[in-house]
């Protein structure tokens, strides 16, 4: 079968043939309907071989952890899903066991990486392949007719800023402002999930016209350039005082004298972009009341209530679609910030 592998420290990802994988005991087989090109690829293949190293990754890998397709074969005692049930595939599978999973909260599990448990394409062989193996049922979450290419995003783009914006729910009331910095793959869905759930003022903030309008065209009320008159331009358009709640989808230091200028008591600061900042916490070191959060993927509950959004028309992931001989191409365009969403191979 072909896939596209990561095959050397800083080269561009390869189609290439590898042998088509057969379901062990408890595991399932699926065929790949699309797959979904991410930032987080991008980051694994940015690190220099000892990082890489660190990060315990193997090369060849096989990327992508955006993955829908159709059951194909089951493992000896797999249950619960039949034989052409097209299918999500949750990423961040964790233990299985402990009190985060039983929760379905297993991106947050204390024991997968002592045990070495690694989603696809994060650490084992991924979505990008005409074949996946998927190690346990339950972690394949059925999208029944919805469209592969437009819902395999939803498993990651989706999901992480569902699970963003359900931890501020209780602040975004009537009368409330939400601050959405970078309207990219995940950006853009942001602001449309914060549409469908609350009643906030939704203020999106980029780098680029193209970006703003996109914004604009997707549901935020207002869009600005997130410049040094970013705080000012937010504050002539919904009244001084500080948002809140801002998602950062950027997540660096530029961004963080942003959002600190946006901030006040109760603000929610949620960080979910991949990139590292530096800040003061604690009493005396940020505003009364308010609360910074790193949220990391999202619950397999929350990937059904995704799924739900999009099947009921609330959800709409912008994608540009490339063939597995074109998927480097994907990737090229995902690090050179050319896709207006997100990128989808299809087998």
């Amino acid at each position: 079968m072909k896939a596209l592998q990561y095959v050397a420290i800083g080269q561009p990802p390869e189609v290439r043939e590898v042998p088509t994988p057969e379901p062990g005991p408890g595991e399932v087989r699926l065929r790949i309907t699309a797959a979904g090109a991410c930032h987080s690829d991008s980051f694994v293949m940015s690190l220099s071989e000892e990082q890489y190293a660190d990060f315990g990754y193997p090369l060849p890998m096989t990327l992508g952890h955006e993955g829908v397709g159709v059951v194909d074969s089951l493992g000896e005692g797999a249950t619960g899903v039949e034989l052409g049930d097209a299918v999500a595939v949750y990423g961040p599978l964790g233990c299985g066991r402990c009190h985060s999973c039983a929760q379905g909260f297993e991106n947050y599990c204390p024991h997968a990486a002592g045990m070495g448990i690694t989603p696809p394409g994060l650490g084992r062989d991924g979505a990008m392949a005409e074949y996946l193996i998927v190690s346990d049922p339950r972690l394949l979450i059925p999208i029944k007719d919805l469209d592969p290419v437009k819902s395999v995003a939803l498993t990651d783009a989706g999901l992480t800023p569902y699970h963003a914006i359900k931890g501020s729910l209780d602040l975004l009331v009537p009368g409330s402002v939400a601050v959405v910095i970078g309207v990219g793959g995940l950006g853009h869905i942001a602001v449309q999930l914060l549409r469908s759930l609350t009643s906030a003022t939704v203020v999106a903030l980029d780098i680029s016209e193209d970006k703003l309008e996109f914004a604009r065209e997707v549901g935020a009320h207002h869009a600005f350039l997130s410049d040094d008159d970013a705080a000012a331009n937010v504050a002539e358009s919904v009244g001084p005082g500080p948002v809140t709640a801002i998602f950062d989808f950027v997540t660096n230091e530029p961004v963080m004298k942003i959002a600190r200028s946006l901030s006040g008591p109760r603000t929610d600061l949620v960080l979910v972009g991949a990139g590292a900042v530096e800040t003061s916490v604690g009493l005396l070191g940020q505003p009364y009341g308010s609360r910074i959060r790193a949220p990391y993927w999202g619950a397999r509950p929350e990937l059904m209530e995704v799924v739900e959004l999009a099947r009921t028309g609330h959800l709409e992931v912008e994608t540009e679609q490339f063939s597995m001989d074109q998927a480097p191409e994907a990737y090229r365009k995902l690090h050179d910030g050319e896709l207006r969403g997100r990128a989808v191979v299809v087998p």
